[in-house]
């Protein structure tokens, strides 16, 4: 890309937790925008030393597994053409500790010093584990500080979206996602988070049966603050799709 073009890219944020929350839950919405030119930037708070795959069999230890993770998430963020890697050093399973201002002090540089037109993170309350429900409070608060309403995204699981009545949201405030052109992509960074896809046999399938799993669509949910949805399709929310990049939570 020229720098012309460079300047002119839709900026994406995505602030999460542990490497593989890009690939695992919305890794084919961030191979779809980085293949249609956005740039994209991701903020991973811990390298995942906890985590409880250590590969299969084991190969790994709690000495090794960080520069592992590290070292799989370059290869994923690649795969799915992520430009930017930014780690804020937070050990793993502790960033729900983490002093909760200079945290949100973080992501608000973050913020301003990238100006994105979209900011993906966990819910809240939804985002199952306690590193991503902190990350999601810590990123919502920084967005807002940065002087931000519209642009912040929630990412969810699966297709728990597809129903989002059962957790307090409707219909119109879900951006339902068509991946069904990147899933390749998705499948690659997979694999490239090798020591914590090892252990799911069906990653390893040949290409169109480890495919075959994979569902078509992946779910956001807006801000309750955020002007109504143009469209419930995609991320670009202007009457033109081509001209505005706009995610919100």
């Amino acid at each position: 890309m020229n720098n012309m073009n460079r300047s002119a890219a839709r900026k994406l944020l995505a602030v999460f937790a542990h490497p593989d929350d890009e690939t695992f839950i919305c890794g084919w919405t961030l191979a779809k925008y980085a293949a249609e030119g956005a740039d994209i930037t991701l903020v991973s708070a811990t390298r995942g030393e906890m985590g409880r795959r250590m590969g299969n069999p084991p190969y790994l230890n709690r000495e090794t597994i960080a520069a592992a993770r590290e070292h799989e998430l370059r290869e994923a963020c690649d795969c799915l053409g992520i430009r930017e890697l930014i780690f804020l050093d937070i050990r793993d399973k502790t960033v729900e500790f983490t002093d909760e201002e200079s945290l949100t002090a973080r992501i608000e540089d973050l913020i301003r010093d990238i100006n994105p037109d979209a900011v993906l993170t966990f819910h809240e309350r939804l985002g199952g584990h306690p590193d991503h429900c902190a990350i999601g409070k810590a990123t919502k608060a920084a967005f807002r500080r940065a002087g931000r309403k519209d642009g912040l995204y929630y990412i969810s699981f699966g297709d728990m979206m597809e129903v989002p009545e059962r957790f307090g949201y409707t219909r119109s405030d879900i951006v339902k996602i068509n991946v069904s052109e990147h899933l390749d992509a998705k499948l690659a960074a997979f694999r490239a988070h090798r020591c914590q896809s090892e252990i799911d046999e069906w990653v390893w399938l040949p290409d169109a049966e480890a495919l075959a799993r994979f569902g078509m669509h992946e779910y956001f949910i807006k801000t309750e603050l955020a002007a109504p949805l143009v469209n419930d399709d995609d991320l670009f929310q202007s009457e033109d799709s081509s001209a505005i990049f706009a995610f919100e939570s």
